[in-house]
């Protein structure tokens, strides 16, 4: 072992590894703690400021923080996970929060900007559409949402990863995203519904991860300058490569990610199934999740153009029996069917690169109640004559307020999208603006003058985020119950 007694209190040592952890190094049968307090970089190296903190007894190990790394100081710095001069009772809870040691990543944005970070997950290269999601909580939903197919997410939150992930909360058969990047991707697992770790998913399902990345930094300059193509790699890549890589990526506009993440052939949503099911978790003394499911039930034909399954489990528990179909279904299919109304999903891609749904959603117009939700409610706007456009870094979290034009109310709304409906378009096709985005004024929200339709485009059955639009669903029923008695 090495003897760092002849380190400073405080000083730059380049021989720490580059995290944001506080280290801990083992002399002897002690370890001495050092806190990051600044970092420097010459251009060519780079150097942390560290401050020695205290020094620990062995029995003292148990009382660090689980956020502590240890760092065994021989050729180079390296994550141990044995202690042999430390009673073993002792060392177990701190050997339990250490990761495997990683391998360094980057990823290259078309602008040339280039981000180096701490590679997790699967050893690979991609390319996709780099975006930012400012939600707190939620990764496992947002991995698994099918709409971040074919694009890069950074999450905002500092801290990714603390309370695992389980076998109930996706959103699809698994993660449809291209990347993930993080600032700080935790090195425990904490969460009694917890089944495996992220960094196990992501390399299970072969999804590549980026950790210690400046993700504010980052954020900024997608916020700025606007969403990019990117590149993603944890193998050896030199900043050149992936920089090229990222230019030659296919752009987000005029791309159909829908046929990548529909279901290939319709299917009845069973809600009782043990790969579906999801119960609403009910916090002791509460009324939250308790919805109590309408006597009648109406059978809804759904269009899976990468829906997220928690959609079809709230339309399951207000009233409704879901048939699901791929988005390359006819017309005639769905009238053969005989449903009592339509429900158009959300999905990844360019709304405009669609027109074989445009087709199929303009022939139902009118026949059927309608309600329409993210990419489903763009689909309504190009069936009424309207179209959409490219938003500059599109609108992903939990926490978007929309209000509601001809109420007033506003709600706080979950939302992952990158196009918007043009709102003069849909003027001539009979459509409505009913909500607005508080934030930048664009349309979250529409209906048919005249026919039983409606859509909106952020996220009603949130997952995550809060559930102030839950009565959409509601809505919808009640919309269905006044066709099926002629009252509308």
């Amino acid at each position: 072992m090495g003897n760092f007694s002849h380190l400073p209190q405080t000083g730059y040592h380049s021989t720490f590894p580059f995290t944001t952890l506080p280290v801990a190094t083992r002399q002897g049968e002690c370890f001495q703690i050092w806190e990051l307090v600044s970092s420097r970089s010459d251009g060519a190296n780079s150097q942390i400021k560290w401050k020695r903190s205290l020094t620990a007894a062995p029995r003292a190990v148990e009382n660090l923080p689980p956020s502590r790394l240890a760092f065994e100081m021989g050729a180079g710095p390296k994550v141990f996970s044995r202690c042999p001069a430390i009673d073993e009772d002792a060392a177990a809870p701190f050997r339990c929060t250490l990761m495997s040691t990683p391998k360094p990543g980057v990823l290259a944005l078309e602008d040339g900007s280039v981000f180096r970070g701490l590679a997790y997950g699967a050893a690979k290269t991609i390319t996709g559409e780099c975006v930012f999601n400012t939600s707190m909580t939620g990764y496992q939903e947002i991995l698994t949402d099918p709409s971040y197919c074919g694009q890069i997410i950074t999450m905002t939150a500092p801290q990714i990863g603390n309370y695992g992930l389980n076998a109930e909360d996706n959103e699809a058969g698994g993660p449809k995203c291209s990347g993930l990047v993080v600032r700080e991707l935790s090195p425990v697992v904490s969460n009694w519904r917890a089944t495996t770790s992220l960094p196990d998913y992501l390399t299970a399902h072969g999804i590549p991860c980026l950790s210690e990345i400046d993700t504010r930094a980052l954020t900024k300059k997608l916020r700025v300058e606007g969403a990019m193509r990117s590149c993603l790699s944890t193998l050896p890549l030199s900043d050149a490569e992936a920089v090229a890589l990222a230019r030659s990526a296919a752009e987000m506009q005029g791309s159909d990610y829908v046929r990548e993440v529909t279901c290939r052939e319709p299917y009845l949503w069973r809600d009782d199934a043990s790969e579906n099911h999801n119960a609403p978790y009910l916090p002791a003394g509460t009324t939250l999740g308790t919805t109590t499911a309408p006597a009648t039930r109406y059978r809804v034909a759904a269009f899976d153009f990468g829906a997220k399954h928690s959609i079809y489990r709230k339309l399951v528990r207000h009233g409704f029996e879901v048939q699901i179909f791929p988005a390359t279904a006819p017309a005639a299919l769905i009238r053969e069917h005989a449903p009592d109304c339509l429900f158009l999903s959300n999905g990844p891609g360019d709304p405009a690169a669609l027109p074989y749904i445009h087709k199929t959603v303009t022939e139902l117009l009118g026949e059927f109640p309608t309600f329409g939700i993210c990419l489903g409610h763009q689909m309504l706007t190009y069936a009424l004559g309207g179209h959409t456009f490219k938003l500059k870094f599109g609108h992903r979290g939990g926490n978007l307020p929309v209000k509601n034009l001809e109420t007033g109310k506003v709600s706080i709304t979950a939302q992952n999208h990158g196009f918007a409906t043009e709102p003069k378009s849909i003027e001539a096709g009979g459509g409505i603006v009913t909500e607005v985005n508080l934030n930048d004024g664009t349309v979250e929200g529409l209906r048919h003058r005249e026919l039983p339709i409606f859509s909106v485009q952020y996220h009603p059955e949130a997952a995550p985020g809060p559930n102030d639009a839950d009565p959409l669903f509601g809505d919808f029923y009640t919309l269905v119950s006044k066709r099926k008695a002629g009252k509308i």
